[in-house]
């Protein structure tokens, strides 16, 4: 291994319900069931991760994907 690289994952599960919701290290949301489709999103990047804009919410989509981009 060759050291911390600073990227910041974060993943919380939505209480009362079966979803995941994951932040990537930039900035984009995604929101999934399945934890192995929660990691590979997190994992692919840039891939599926769309510029963060002021005033949005939700960004990427794709396998496992349950929410909307706002």
């Amino acid at each position: 291994m060759t050291g911390p690289t600073g990227e910041i994952y974060r993943v919380d599960w939505v209480p009362g319900t079966d979803v995941l919701h994951g932040t990537c290290h930039c900035g984009a949301e995604h929101t999934a069931q399945d934890p192995i489709a929660m990691w590979e999103w997190m994992l692919a990047h840039p891939e599926g991760h769309g510029a963060r804009r002021a005033g949005q919410g939700r960004h990427g989509s794709g396998s496992g994907s349950q929410g909307k981009d706002s």
